[in-house]
């Protein structure tokens, strides 16, 4: 199984900037960002930024000497922020305290800030050649097919690691791109084409005549909604009022418009007025701001107000120029589209 997948692989295998099909390991550093970058994001997305990345800190000091807030900027759009400040925290550590090199074992890689059990066993198979078994979403369907493995959640990944382990070869990190490379093209969650799987022959699943069953779902709760009033503050020279966000936390680190807390029950104007960052005739717009976060969906009230020159504020004045030098999740340029839209 092990000889047709990496055959399949050295003929049909995506071919990715941080990877080297065939080859010598790729760069440890070029296959931890890519990793990273990865997480909750699709590859087609991940690669300009893992090309702007490159460009702008070749090596793992480079990126090491970068800001936090150089970073957070570069990283707008990917989202899951949390992973860029783990990025900037690991890169650190490995120039300080590694001498710049990666460790090329599982158990040191997951003592690095943002390296779980995945991304270590990727890492260690992918760039070091470790016997390591990596389960993300693509492996966990083409294993769970693979021995119609009728598990889910944890079970499920347990399994399917305990199953999938025997079959790593020596290309251990060729192997399990090529098996991730099936889980995206092949082996897919609706209308897999078994056709031209090379594991046709051994999957179970196809045999029963129902791959699509495989790997069972587990229900997933409904998403509360949270709610909240934004405060686009207008003053001289047409700046506005941002602020940054504590480091921990949702969004930590990033540049946000002020806003009240976000909570379970909708505001009225007259108690979030309580939350502005200065003093003003605060008046509402039309509608809502609506964002998506992995635990939540989130609607948000803009009001908006002129400020007075001099004011005391609770945050900084930012010029519309200046905007594109502001890490800003995606949420946060919602709310200032409202600006411009008027409504």
């Amino acid at each position: 199984m092990a000889r047709a997948v990496l055959e399949w692989y050295d003929a049909h295998g995506r071919d990715l900037p941080w990877r080297s099909k065939g080859g010598p390991p790729p760069d440890p550093y070029g296959v931890w960002l890519s990793e990273i970058m990865a997480q909750q994001t699709t590859v087609a997305t991940v690669g300009p930024y893992y090309a702007s990345f490159i460009n702008k800190w070749p090596t793992v000091a480079d990126l090491a000497r970068a800001s936090l807030d150089d970073v957070l900027h570069a990283w707008q759009g990917l989202g899951y922020y949390a992973r860029a400040r783990n990025l900037h925290k690991c890169a650190r550590i490995v120039a300080d305290e590694y001498g710049g090199c990666f460790p090329d074992n599982e158990p040191e890689l997951r003592k690095l800030p943002g390296i779980g059990p995945y991304t270590a066993a990727a890492i260690a198979a992918i760039a070091f050649g470790r016997r390591s078994v990596p389960v993300d979403g693509n492996v966990e369907r083409v294993v769970s097919r693979l021995y119609r493995i009728g598990d889910s959640g944890p079970v499920l990944k347990t399994r399917v690691g305990e199953a999938a382990a025997p079959l790593v070869p020596e290309r251990s990190g060729d192997f399990w791109q090529a098996v991730m490379d099936l889980g995206a093209t092949v082996c897919r969650p609706k209308g897999p084409i078994c056709d031209i799987c090379p594991l046709a022959m051994y999957c179970q699943a196809r045999d029963g005549g129902n791959p699509e069953e495989f790997p069972r779902k587990k229900k997933k709760a409904a998403k509360p909604t949270r709610y909240g009033v934004a405060f686009l503050g207008i003053g001289p020279a047409n700046g506005m009022i941002l602020r940054r966000r504590p480091l921990s936390g949702l969004l930590g680190g990033m540049t946000e418009v002020p806003s009240t807390d976000w909570r379970e029950q909708p505001w009225d104007t007259g108690e979030a007025v309580l939350f502005a960052p200065a003093l003003s005739d605060w008046r509402r717009l039309d509608g809502v701001v609506r964002h998506t976060f992995t635990h939540f969906h989130l609607e948000l009230s803009v009001v908006t107000g002129n400020i007075a020159a001099g004011s005391l504020i609770d945050g900084f004045w930012c010029l519309p120029e200046e905007l594109e030098n502001q890490a800003l999740p995606t949420v946060m340029k919602k709310i200032i589209r409202r600006r411009t839209s008027g409504s």
